[in-house]
């Protein structure tokens, strides 16, 4: 068997994975066993945090409709069966935004589900 010298790959391979840890404290940065360990963690924590993001703008969204149906004298759970009722489909993201920016608009809506 022919012998095989790896030092090109094995270059370009330590390369890449410093490249992602950029900006890392102490050896992280620049070790690559402690490298690769801080990726693992790095990236599972971005994973989890993309998921948490839309969790936590659902309970802003939450919090933004009770408070405008608080204003317009209703909770947010009685506002949200009675669009059910009328049929109004409109999700939460599109009522928190008319809350803050256009409260006319929310309160009539507001009205009509009354």
């Amino acid at each position: 068997m022919t012998r095989v010298k790896r030092g090109k790959i094995a270059h370009k391979k330590r390369e890449k994975l410093l490249k992602h840890t950029k900006g890392f404290g102490w050896g992280r940065k620049s070790k690559e066993r402690a490298a690769k360990e801080a990726l693992l963690h790095a990236w599972s924590h971005a994973f989890q945090g993309r998921k948490q993001k839309k969790r936590d703008y659902k309970s802003l969204w939450l919090t933004k409709i009770n408070a405008a149906a608080r204003i317009n004298g209703l909770t947010y759970s009685k506002l949200m069966t009675m669009l059910k009722k009328a049929g109004i489909k409109l999700d939460r993201k599109i009522l928190a935004d008319l809350a803050k920016n256009e409260p006319s608009i929310f309160e009539q809506i507001a009205a009509k589900v009354k």
